[in-house]
């Protein structure tokens, strides 16, 4: 005998475990990766290898619409997530890297300076572009 199409099949659910809270783990040396956009201010926290240990954006912070693009929400945002890292991970030698053109680019080494991080590297990932688009076709009158 076939069974009818509009019994419903009903499946056990299995009881799930709340998630474990990963360890901290110390880093001395660690990298800070900033992207700072006109609309934004991203930032993260890695190890040498580039795992992440720490991030944190102005929209995370809470700062929505043109106040996400301000130099205070930058301010806040990098403060915040550096003395994150100095406490859980233990983070003293940095090295920065710095790509964009926005408020958070000048935060970043202002907050960096009055820190007692020792910065090794300063980097400029900035894309620069070498020839540009192509222009748009001249206007015939």
């Amino acid at each position: 005998m076939t069974e009818p199409k509009d019994k419903k099949i009903i499946q056990e659910k299995k009881a799930v475990k709340p998630a474990e809270k990963k360890q901290a783990r110390y880093v001395p040396k660690g990298r800070i990766y900033l992207t700072a956009t006109f609309n934004n201010t991203m930032i993260s926290i890695t190890d040498d290898q580039g795992q992440v240990l720490h991030w944190n954006s102005c929209g995370k912070m809470g700062f929505s619409g043109t106040r996400k693009s301000t130099p205070y929400a930058a301010t806040s945002t990098i403060e915040q997530v550096l003395r994150e890292a100095k406490d859980v991970s233990g983070l003293t030698e940095v090295s920065v890297y710095v790509k964009g053109a926005g408020p958070g680019r000048d935060s970043l080494l202002r907050v960096l300076r009055n820190s007692d991080f020792e910065i090794n590297k300063l980097v400029d990932l900035t894309p620069v572009p070498h020839d540009g688009i192509r222009p748009k076709k001249r206007r015939r009158v």
